[in-house]
């Protein structure tokens, strides 16, 4: 099933007109491709009761909404509608990452973009729109329109837009690939239509298609992005940091992407630039 079929299908509304739990359940049950049968036993209850629960024929505790929602690997923010669609208070908060509640999580995360120097790193929201980065990354947008760069800042837009960081990759289509694979992968996860419409946006732009699924060497780490910068050729492999057991749901959806040089070149130039920024 594509992304675009799956992730736009909307929850089907019961005879009332309004989705259900059950209504919810089921869609999110479907999308893990699991059966009542292996979501019963996974949840630690009988079949026929789940089957009651999608129903509407019994209505589950709220202990039972988080175990079914914790089994599904539901995010947190859906997980709020379960709840609310069960008649619940929502369980997990949604503050701005500028909330005093968060400033702890907000200090953890300027610690480690502080901390990368002098290589680049950068927070980005749910839908990759960029929240954070450190002094590494402006020097090496030099170049891009304007328009890309104005709040909020769509860091998988500038990836692809013509006017963006395309130019300067010099793998363009093996880089482009990996990340409509993750695009694709969090659609399917999270359903999340502002994801879903970034994803066909960005496969609308003039990117070559692949000559050979075998781009990188045998001994490569990881797929590296690889850009211009005036006469040199950096090259980059990425990891990205997620929070442990978030409870909020602005942290659960919170991604931090660290770059390290995969080169003496790279890495000689970004030490250049450190210096150069004082």
């Amino acid at each position: 099933m594509t992304t675009q079929a799956s992730a736009r299908r909307a929850v089907k509304p019961s005879a009332k007109g309004r989705p259900t739990f059950g209504d919810h359940l089921r869609e999110w049950r479907q999308r893990r491709h699991l059966s009542q049968l292996d979501l019963a036993g996974d949840a630690q209850i009988s079949a026929r009761h789940l089957s009651f629960v999608e129903t509407g024929r019994a209505a589950p505790s709220r202990d039972m909404v988080l175990r079914l929602a914790e089994r599904l690997d539901v995010p947190l923010r859906e997980r709020n509608v379960l709840l609310v669609a069960a008649g619940f208070a929502p369980a997990f908060p949604d503050r701005s990452l500028d909330d005093p509640a968060l400033a702890a999580a907000r200090q953890a995360v300027d610690t480690i973009l502080k901390a990368h120097e002098p290589y680049p790193a950068l927070a980005v929201d749910r839908h990759w729109n960029l929240i954070s980065a450190n002094r590494m990354v402006p020097p090496l947008l030099e170049g891009v329109a304007p328009s890309l760069l104005a709040p909020p800042l769509n860091v998988m837009r500038l990836s692809f837009h013509p006017e963006g960081l395309a130019p300067r990759t010099v793998n363009l289509a093996e880089w482009c690939a990996h990340l409509l694979e993750r695009l694709h992968r969090q659609c399917e996860t999270t359903a999340d239509p502002v994801l879903i419409a970034l994803y066909e946006e960005l496969k609308s732009y003039p990117v070559p298609a692949r000559k050979t699924p075998h781009l990188v060497g045998a001994d490569a780490l990881a797929v590296p992005f690889q850009m211009r910068a005036g006469d040199d050729v950096l090259s980059f492999i990425s990891t990205t940091m997620v929070f442990g057991t978030p409870l909020d749901v602005t942290l659960s959806e919170l991604a931090l992407e660290t770059f390290f040089p995969a080169d003496e070149t790279t890495t000689a130039f970004l030490h250049r630039m450190a210096k150069g920024l004082g």
